[in-house]
């Protein structure tokens, strides 16, 4: 899988159905990131906001190509897996996406190490997101705080 494999297009998410905050992998910041969704019942996920200084690419990654990315990843994981994920120009966003499948528990911390993680059983996550998805959860994006730092998604 490389950038030009995933993401060629953007994707029409139609709905958010989860807004949710959580630190940042070093604990220095606070992420803002959006869970959607798109007519045909896809799941996806986007950084919005950084309340450090860090910058970040703001582009949806469908779900599903991070789960495969996670089952390819050496242990352990780090964001240096899912680097591959993103069109977008910042080196951080894979780290923060870290940070959020840590918040969502997808992977959780090797004991004894500080960037090292490990892939969790991601049947409870996705039991919940099914969930908002067959829901009508509609959230706007205003209702984020405005911690935004972001970069433009440009393809290049």
């Amino acid at each position: 899988m490389t950038n030009k494999d995933v993401n060629k297009v953007t994707p029409h998410v139609s709905r958010i159905i989860k807004i949710e905050t959580c630190p940042t992998c070093y604990g220095k910041a606070t992420l803002t990131y959006h869970f959607g969704c798109s007519e045909g019942k896809q799941g996806y996920i986007r950084i919005m906001a950084n309340s450090g200084g860090g910058l970040f690419s703001d582009e949806w990654i469908k779900l599903s190509d991070i789960q495969a990315a996670l089952d390819i990843a050496p242990l352990p994981v780090t964001s240096f897996s899912l680097i591959k994920l993103f069109i977008g120009k910042s080196v951080n966003t894979p780290g923060f996406l870290l940070a959020v499948l840590k918040q969502e528990g997808l992977v959780k911390l090797l004991e004894g190490k500080i960037r090292g993680y490990e892939k969790l059983d991601p049947a409870p996550f996705m039991l919940e997101l099914d969930k908002l998805i067959s829901s009508d959860v509609n959230l706007k994006p205003e209702s984020a705080p405005t911690i935004k730092k972001n970069l433009t998604n440009t393809p290049t």
